[in-house]
């Protein structure tokens, strides 16, 4: 059963194309795994290795969804969060994380994701998360992937 939505669910997101998304990662490693993945998908992709450089690119450019990190030196991912709501408070985001019990004990810190992504991920869970939140009013509720 769960391998058939997931199928389903690889199958909308591939016939979704052409979303502009911002990766935020301090990991260059991390940012283009996750742009080589979009982009195959018809994705376009910019990079930016920390909240600032994030905050620039989001003055600049308009982007459909910001996929960042939450653990980066200098402003975390929840900072970056309470910035771009702040800045843009219809921006769709989702965050990724390797420490979910922090987001599932005390709900969401930034109080604005749309999305929570759990590390490490699947090519299927990052389609599923881009699929929830861009296909679903901006934050109608946190997901938990």
């Amino acid at each position: 059963m769960e391998e058939a939505y997931y199928q389903t669910v690889e199958k909308e997101v591939f016939t979704t194309r052409g979303f502009r998304i911002l990766v935020v990662d301090d990991e260059p490693s991390v940012r283009r795994a996750i742009r080589m993945l979009l982009e195959h998908s018809g994705h376009q992709i910019w990079e930016a290795d920390g909240g600032a450089a994030a905050l620039r690119q989001l003055t600049d450019h308009s982007f459909d969804l910001v996929i960042t990190d939450y653990l980066m030196p200098g402003m975390n991912g929840d900072q970056l969060v309470a910035r771009i709501r702040k800045l843009l408070p219809a921006q769709s985001i989702i965050l990724a994380t390797a420490f979910p019990e922090e987001f599932q004990t005390l709900g969401d810190p930034a109080g604005k994701v749309d999305a929570l992504l759990i590390k490490p991920f699947t090519l299927t869970e990052l389609h599923a998360a881009i699929q929830q939140v861009l296909t679903r009013p901006p934050l109608s509720r946190p997901n938990f992937i």
